[in-house]
């Protein structure tokens, strides 16, 4: 009975800090579904770790297939009409943006702007070298342009900030001859 309390102990503590015995992160069933909206063909993601902080996806083989990432945790004082606005943002490795899930705020008019299907939908595809201006590459809401504006630099500014640490430089662009 001596020799098991350890092994108890151990599972316990793996259950409460959230990893397996083996150290591989248990994900949260609600969060693993917002990083599978992110990344739909990823086969399984990293526990949160790093600096800047972040998931990583990863296909089949155990490549990295991209980056996911808490805008609040990145650009805390980035705020909206009444607070924070909690986004998670997937960026693949070449700097292309996979999506957006709005998953928190307290905006008086979220139910016309930011929670909206078309406004996390037009962050899809957009390389973080865009401009990510309303009004320009990012559609405006009436009446909700300051939550909207803090949003789009929210996920802008973090999003390069993952892309500078976290990705490789484009390689230069070779000159082709005119003939």
């Amino acid at each position: 009975m001596r020799m098991r309390i350890p092994a108890i102990v151990t599972l316990l503590v793996a259950v409460v800090v959230g990893t397996s015995p083996a150290g591989q992160g248990a994900l949260d069933p609600k969060l693993r579904g917002q990083l599978t909206q992110l990344f739909p063909a990823a086969a399984s993601f990293s526990p949160k770790s790093g600096e800047p902080p972040h998931f990583k996806a990863y296909d089949a083989r155990r490549t990295i297939t991209g980056f996911a990432f808490w805008t609040t945790e990145l650009e805390p004082l980035e705020r909206g009409y009444d607070g924070p606005i909690k986004m998670l943002v997937g960026l693949d490795t070449q700097g292309v943006l996979t999506g957006i899930v709005v998953v928190e705020h307290h905006e008086p008019y979220g139910n016309f702007s930011i929670e909206l299907p078309q406004f996390p939908a037009q962050f899809r595809g957009k390389s973080v070298r865009d401009p990510f201006r309303v009004g320009s590459d990012i559609h405006a809401v009436s009446r909700a342009t300051m939550t909207v504006s803090s949003a789009a630099r929210a996920v802008r500014n973090s999003a390069r900030r993952i892309a500078r640490q976290l990705l490789s430089p484009p390689s230069p662009v070779s000159a082709v001859p005119a003939h």
